[in-house]
């Protein structure tokens, strides 16, 4: 244990922000501290900081705060400088630990900053530059540089990739993986805090609740917490309702007085389980389904020169197939935004051809679309543009989109730019075209809103071209990755995983596997698209589809036991269950939980929820393989 804090308690302004917690860091790990806008989250910072007090609190036995040992704190302030006129190198010189011009710790740290310094993307000739010649972005920039050369026992980071290119916080990232003393860090970058952090630490209701793992591991560990006391309270409420039925049996019997005082007195001590408060996200499970499917090869480009009168940009040559989801990625100024453009038909190319298949419905998305005012309200403009909806219709698909309520009610143009950017997005996916094309979808949204959104594109079971940068939402949606970068277009179909590893494994004289030119990408596609009985003259396309249905047939055998499996354990279960609500233990015991039938149903139902996920997994590879072969 390095710093902890025992039940403490803040208020800013003489309002309580964090009331009776615990916060504790461990050695070297780096924690992530999340939770809505307003939740504390930099309070807690500043209180780490020394900027602020716990408050004062006669029942607290201990001091509050507690370290092992002195500790020294480092934090990013809103006065990033206090002389603007000195250069970066008088700056940064500041925490050297050696005055000595020649000493070796000097020339050790002099390397270390150049090193981060270009890591942020400077150069060696910006030293000699005046700190206030640099953008406000920019000097952020060099006050993190500074707070990490200062190297303090505890770094404290709020939104540290706010002025960070995708580069720049790919080696923060690295950085932070290596540094050898504890960091906590606030930000809305998901993909940032899955590469760093070890611990998530989430503020709510004035709490704070600790979850072990990255934010990946922190959002599963969250639901099956939710799952798990929205069972705990389904089975209380079950239990209250049986020991009102069986007073409300007896009461009226004299030789079952105390019996039924009994139940009542169990009834008036049963410790409450409070129902759980929603993930704050709508997920999506349902497919959400093209209003008609649009032919098969939905995109196709020929020697496409993407640019502007006098920019040429890049030549392309690519295919998209109906249901693939392809996330577009590249340095600013790449052509990303001119490619999404060209494929909706809203710029002209500067040569080449670009095809839209046969009945394909194309819906556009960029943040010029999201500008939208208006005077109604949500709830009216949605219903206007889907007349066929009734209210309630209208008002549970709004629900869904996180616009519930009062969130119904207010005027459009009253709402935030993330907020106008996921009702567009509503009513594209409402009209159900079968050809998305997202610039920038999850710009100026909160986390629930990205992971709403996240979930719709996944449960869209149409075609998706988009670009982002959000590295997490790429993750969560993208299928491929197309690469634009240096006048030249890549494509690899594993996902935005597999292009970071090769990257990473480029970096490092590795040989890089499955990335490929998007001609390339274009030419496979068009041998693939053969007709099957034309098959025979290409000699790879016989093997590989024996391979396929050699693993259609082991998916088939692993498939028909499983399905067997579910349905006999689902009707023991049923059938259980029934024996139970029939037996007079049920209703007369005072420990309904300890009955072995009760215990037994428990088990049954954990084996269901087990078997129907191999049984659901098996048919997902199946589907998969079977897609293949299609093909």
């Amino acid at each position: 244990m390095l710093y902890q804090i025992v039940d403490g308690s803040i208020s800013v302004g003489g309002t309580p922000v964090l009331s009776h917690f615990n916060f504790t860091i461990r050695g070297k790990e780096k924690i992530a501290v999340i939770g809505k806008n307003g939740a504390g989250k930099t309070t807690l910072l500043r209180l780490i900081a020394g900027e602020l007090d716990l408050d004062a609190d006669d029942k607290r036995n201990s001091p509050g705060i507690v370290t092992a040992r002195p500790v020294t704190i480092g934090m990013l302030r809103q006065q990033a400088f206090d002389d603007p006129e000195e250069t970066v190198e008088e700056e940064l010189l500041k925490a050297c630990p050696a005055e000595g011009t020649f000493e070796r710790e000097r020339f050790e740290y002099e390397r270390e900053y150049d090193t981060i310094l270009t890591g942020f993307g400077f150069t060696k000739a910006d030293k000699s530059r005046r700190l206030c010649s640099f953008s406000g972005g920019e000097q952020t920039k060099l006050a993190l540089i500074r707070l990490l050369l200062e190297k303090p026992d505890i770094l404290l980071l709020d939104e540290p990739t706010n002025h960070l290119d995708v580069a720049s916080c790919e080696w923060l990232e690295d950085y932070l993986r290596k540094y050898k003393h504890a960091a906590v860090i606030v930000s809305h970058d998901r993909f940032f805090l899955d590469q760093t952090v070890s611990a998530v630490c989430e503020i709510t209701d004035r709490k704070i609740e600790r979850y072990p793992g990255n934010y990946s591991d922190y959002r599963k560990e969250k639901i099956h917490r939710i799952a798990r006391q929205q069972k705990a309270w389904e089975r209380q409420q079950e239990e209250r309702e049986r020991l009102e039925t069986v007073i409300e049996r007896f009461k009226h019997k004299p030789t079952k007085a105390a019996f039924t005082r009994a139940k009542k007195k169990q009834l008036e001590r049963m410790e409450p389980v409070n129902r759980p408060t929603p993930d704050g996200a709508f997920l999506f499970t349902d497919p959400i389904t093209p209003a008609i499917p649009g032919s098969k090869w939905v995109f196709t480009a020929e020697h496409l020169r993407l640019g502007y009168p006098g920019h040429f940009l890049l030549e392309l040559t690519f295919r998209i197939r109906r249901g693939q989801k392809i996330g577009l990625i590249g340095p600013n100024g790449a052509g990303k935004s001119t490619f999404l453009k060209t494929a909706a038909g809203l710029l002209p190319p500067l040569s080449g051809e670009h095809i839209l298949g046969n009945h394909i419905t194309v819906g556009y998305f960029d943040q010029h679309t999201a500008r939208i005012e208006s005077d109604q309200t949500v709830l009216e403009h949605f219903h206007g543009l889907f007349p066929s909806l009734t209210e309630k219709e209208a008002r549970t698909i709004l629900g869904s989109w996180l616009f519930s309520g009062k969130a119904a009610s207010q005027h459009v143009s009253d709402l935030s730019g993330g907020e106008k950017s996921r009702l567009i997005l509503a009513e594209l996916l409402q009209s159900r075209p079968n050809f998305l094309i997202l610039d920038e979808p999850t710009n100026h949204m909160d986390i629930q809103a990205k992971e709403t959104l996240e979930s719709a594109f996944r449960a869209y079971t149409g075609t998706i071209l988009f670009v982002s940068h959000d590295r997490y939402f790429i993750r969560q949606v993208a299928e491929s990755v197309l690469i634009f970068d240096n006048h030249a277009a890549m494509y690899d179909p594993f996902g935005y995983e597999h292009y970071l590893e090769s990257t990473r494994r480029a970096k490092t004289e590795l040989p890089v596997t499955a990335q490929i030119r998007a001609e390339d990408q274009a030419l496979i596609a068009g041998l693939r698209a053969v007709p099957r009985a034309e098959r025979h003259r290409l000699r790879e396309i016989p093997e590989d589809e024996a391979r396929l249905d050699w693993q259609l047939r082991q998916l088939d055998e692993k498939l028909r036991p499983l399905a067997a499996h579910y349905a006999d354990l689902e009707e023991q279960y049923r059938q259980l269950r029934e024996n139970i609500r029939q037996s007079e233990d049920w209703w007369t015991t005072d420990q309904p939980d300890q009955l072995p039938e009760i215990r037994r149903l428990h088990t049954l139902h954990d084996e269901m929820d087990s078997a129907w996920g191999d049984w659901h997994q098996a048919c997902l590879e199946y589907l998969e393989i079977l897609e293949d072969l299609s093909d």
